[in-house]
């Protein structure tokens, strides 16, 4: 079987330890990879400039697809949130793997309605909130939810019992970003003076103070680090904030929850989905209550906070290669 993943972002097969590497690419490499090593035959295109070969496995540019669609033959299409491959191999049975929403006035502007609307589509949602706010007037063919999974870096057997009054920020969107550092400044520094905030995934801009400023208040900004990185710092701290304003799935609550970091949340949209309030992190209503509840969390004694940290850790199994990808390889014999 000849598998095509189609995923229209500028990174390659080497691009595994690549820190500026989103989520949906991440998938991608990791589904195709371990799909290659079933025995699939699996190309993969992206905007890369040559092509890479692996046993089973293909890294062919975008441009040497388009140009060139005759000289290769594909039994699936599996295209990431792009729809307009589909028009180059009519009889390729097509797998949309939507990631983001698509509203229809997005999907005109962007030219993207003709491809889905006349292509016989699988359409694969990460979660069920993506799929009950995709419009049903897309007409695909069939409509599956198979979640995100947990790539190797958060593989584990068992976690870490010794904590430090960390808090974890490592969504890449800044909204409510501002409102969660004056609640800590205001409510959680001054009853936790040796707890300490680390955002990732976001460098500080000309909306925020200095570093200087907030390193004050035990806050500090890291960017983007490798999932390595994040996975070590992960291990040693207490909860993760993901506050889940336009989360589609929010992988990052997933890999938290991995490492034994209940996650704090308002559990909006996808996060409703993954966070079970006072099990594997909590739902609150307001800023002033998710301080409230940080404050509790940080200092909880070491059996209560262990107690968190594995029903987390238990609850992310949920996720793993092996819960997930007999999903795929079921769709794809069909």
């Amino acid at each position: 079987m000849k598998i095509l993943f189609f995923c229209p972002s500028k990174f390659n097969l080497n691009s595994e330890k690549n820190n500026s590497l989103g989520g949906v690419e991440a998938l991608n490499l990791a589904l195709s990879n371990i799909l290659a090593k079933k025995g699939y035959n699996v190309t993969l295109s992206t905007d890369c400039k040559s092509i890479i070969k692996r046993r089973n496995l293909v890294n062919l540019p975008i441009s040497e697809i388009i140009s060139n669609p005759k000289k290769y033959q594909f039994d699936y299409i599996i295209s990431s949130n792009e729809p307009y491959i589909y028009q180059y191999y009519n009889d390729s049975k097509k797998i949309f793997w939507m990631h983001n929403t698509l509203a229809l006035e997005k999907a005109v502007r962007k030219k993207k309605l003709f491809s889905l609307l006349t292509s016989k589509i699988t359409a694969i949602f990460v979660s069920k909130y993506l799929n009950d706010v995709t419009s049903k007037l897309y007409f695909f063919n069939k409509r599956i939810v198979i979640p995100n999974f947990l790539t190797t870096e958060y593989k584990k057997k068992k976690i870490n019992n010794h904590r430090n009054k960390n808090v974890i920020w490592s969504v890449q969107r800044k909204r409510g970003l501002i409102e969660t550092i004056n609640m800590w400044i205001k409510y959680i520094y001054p009853n936790n003076k040796n707890a300490k905030f680390f955002i990732f995934a976001i460098e500080k801009d000309k909306s925020l103070k200095s570093k200087n400023f907030y390193s004050r208040y035990n806050i500090f900004f890291f960017g983007r680090v490798s999932k390595n990185k994040l996975n070590n710092i992960y291990n040693k701290s207490s909860i993760a904030i993901c506050l889940g304003y336009d989360e589609t799935f929010c992988l990052n609550a997933i890999e938290a929850n991995s490492c034994g970091l209940p996650v704090i949340t308002f559990g909006k949209t996808a996060l409703n989905e993954i966070v079970k309030h006072n099990y594997n992190g909590f739902v609150v209503d307001d800023f002033k209550k998710m301080a409230n509840t940080l404050n509790r969390h940080l200092n909880l004694d070491n059996s209560r906070l262990n107690k968190y940290a594995r029903n987390s850790f238990n609850y992310s199994k949920k996720y793993t290669v092996e819960k997930i990808i007999p999903k795929w390889v079921k769709l794809l014999k069909k």
